[in-house]
């Protein structure tokens, strides 16, 4: 074993969860919330059905060791298969959090792998939910800096998440650091290399590959606890990646994590909120608008510029996103999906939007998500936004309160507010140290009541 995978295992198996900053623990609670909210609100479209149709007919399992009811839904799987569904449901409404130095999300595989464990590990605390979460978080995260630094192609979230995967269930299954190892390697071996250009170049459901990250990494657990074994891990072993694992237990990436204010690719959320800004602050309607000008960074300029003719285009548009937001205020699931994409209103000012990359953009990223937008308006003014930064991350943050509200927001229309508010309080509640995990998921598997 390597020095580096001893200090990634001394990490995973011997943090307390005393160990963590309170600051952490916060940020782990008010995350799995937030992603809760994504699932939650994600479950009835089109590709959550599908993903969980679907772990129902090929991914099931006759042995209960390793079996799992699917989150929302309530039919047993593998544990494996219900990760799968859900992380595929929830990275299919793009309103889940992220973390800007690897261009990818992590929660959305770690919500669903810690509901998918805690259907076969008994009693866990709340405390020690919170550690396997950042854990999740902390290990996922370096792994895609590894990954991001040491090959050429932008891979999507599934092929580095799943690591982030494996070291939670590592913990909490009580796995020899031998078969942590070899879990790590075949997780990392079989992790989707996806090239992520080519989605954003032609949305679909594949969104950015974490349904078969939390797959694999289940996957990887169960055959490395049966004496299957793999390769050691290059984004953790390898010489050259040694230096993003050197501040693990002392920078808590946990607490860095952006918040979407709107379930659109983040890439887009700077020339939202810079039309938002212009709009509110000299009281504009959609019809006093005759152009908009968003110049942004290099990626965002790629994201789909046609009218969306399905959801998952419509969420990696950013001219429809922002038409969508002059025109309504906000952007919510009744946007992106349904009537909404067809919406005569939103069409026509989508019309009128153009979108250029800047140099000074695109440098900029991936720490940041950059832009300016020019509202041209019909009485011939022309009012400019100055350089936004995406809110909700870092620099930015959404406030306690409003990470709540976007819970219950999303949470809500599915299940109610006397569900979503208790899966909101049990979650919430995780921090104390008295409380157990089976006080959030005994609310977070059973479908929701027609």
């Amino acid at each position: 074993m390597t020095a580096t995978f001893d200090r990634i295992a001394d990490f995973t198996f011997d943090l307390a969860p005393g160990d963590l900053p309170e600051t952490t623990r916060e940020a782990a609670a008010l995350m799995l919330l937030d992603t809760l909210g994504i699932t939650i609100g994600s479950g009835p479209m089109e590709a959550g059905v599908i993903a969980r149709d679907t772990a129902a007919l090929l991914y099931g399992s006759s042995d209960p060791k390793v079996t799992a009811r699917m989150m929302f839904d309530g039919r047993p799987v593998s544990i494996a298969g219900a990760a799968y569904a859900s992380a595929t449901q929830t990275d299919n409404l793009d309103g889940h959090d992220g973390y800007n130095p690897t261009k990818g999300h992590i929660g959305v595989v770690v919500v669903p792998t810690m509901a998918a464990l805690a259907e076969v590990v008994p009693d866990i605390s709340g405390p020690e939910a919170l550690t396997a979460v950042t854990i999740g978080y902390e290990i996922a995260g370096r792994s895609g800096l590894a990954l991001h630094d040491t090959v050429s192609d932008y891979h999507t979230s599934g092929a580095w998440n799943a690591l982030g995967v494996v070291a939670m269930a590592a913990r909490l299954k009580g796995m020899s650091r031998e078969q942590m190892r070899q879990a790590l390697g075949i997780a990392e071996y079989h992790g989707p290399r996806s090239q992520m250009m080519r989605e954003i170049a032609n949305p679909t459901m594949l969104h950015d590959g974490s349904g078969w990250g939390a797959m694999v990494g289940l996957s990887a657990v169960v055959l490395a606890e049966q004496g299957f074994t793999g390769a050691p891990a290059i984004t953790i072993e390898a010489d050259e990646v040694l230096d993003h694992w050197e501040d693990l237990g002392r920078f808590w990436q946990m607490e860095h994590q952006y918040v979407k204010p709107y379930p659109i690719c983040r890439w887009a959320h700077a020339a939202i909120d810079g039309a938002r800004a212009i709009m509110l602050e000299h009281e504009l309607s959609h019809s006093d608008i005759k152009h908009v000008q968003v110049n942004s960074f290099h990626q965002a300029a790629c994201l789909f510029r046609e009218v969306p003719d399905n959801t998952s285009k419509a969420q990696y548009s950013l001219p429809f996103a922002v038409a969508a937001q002059i025109v309504h205020g906000r952007i919510g699931v009744e946007q992106i999906s349904g009537t909404g994409l067809s919406d005569e209103t939103v069409i026509d000012v989508m019309s009128r939007i153009s979108v250029a990359e800047t140099d000074e953009h695109s440098s900029r990223f991936p720490v940041g998500r950059w832009a300016d937008v020019q509202i041209t308006t019909t009485d011939g003014r022309t009012l400019d936004s100055g350089d936004i930064h995406a809110r909700g991350g870092p620099e930015a943050p959404m406030s306690r309160d409003e990470v709540i509200a976007k819970f219950m927001e999303f949470a809500t229309p599915s299940l109610g507010e006397a569900r979503a508010a208790a899966i909101r309080d049990a979650a919430l509640g995780l921090t104390n140290p008295e409380s157990k995990l089976s006080d959030l998921t005994r609310h977070l598997y059973d479908a929701p009541e027609a």
